[in-house]
């Protein structure tokens, strides 16, 4: 359940927008805030089910971007790529500790990295 929150979370980031505003308001009190079905029901006057509807139908779109667009899984590739980078970089500063020109350049590489990765 705690992994389908995550991916869910995950996945209203990137496309949460694409979204009515009606469901991404209901999506976002459901999943981020953690508001019950009872309580987002009755805050919008509409029924248990028709949240319980609204968030699965939020949840289906969200997987259908993803699986048409694949920005999340890009995203996830392209951080496991840079943590990579930033370790072999890591190893070639202990490599070449002598050369200061050297040593200055990757640590350059490695700030350009942690920025790409925030």
């Amino acid at each position: 359940m705690l992994e389908k929150l995550k991916e869910n979370s995950i996945l209203y980031d990137f496309y949460g927008a694409l979204l009515p505003q009606k469901q991404r308001e209901i999506f976002s009190l459901y999943y981020e805030d953690n508001y019950s079905l009872a309580e987002i029901a009755q805050h919008y006057g509409i029924t248990r089910q028709g949240v319980h509807e609204a968030v699965k139908r939020s949840e289906k779109k969200l997987q259908s971007y993803e699986d048409k667009l694949g920005l999340k899984d890009k995203f996830k590739k392209t951080e496991h790529v840079l943590t990579h980078l930033s370790k072999e970089i890591d190893k070639l500063i202990l490599k070449f500790d002598q050369n200061e020109e050297l040593i200055t350049q990757l640590h350059m590489m490695k700030d350009e990295i942690k920025k790409l990765n925030q």
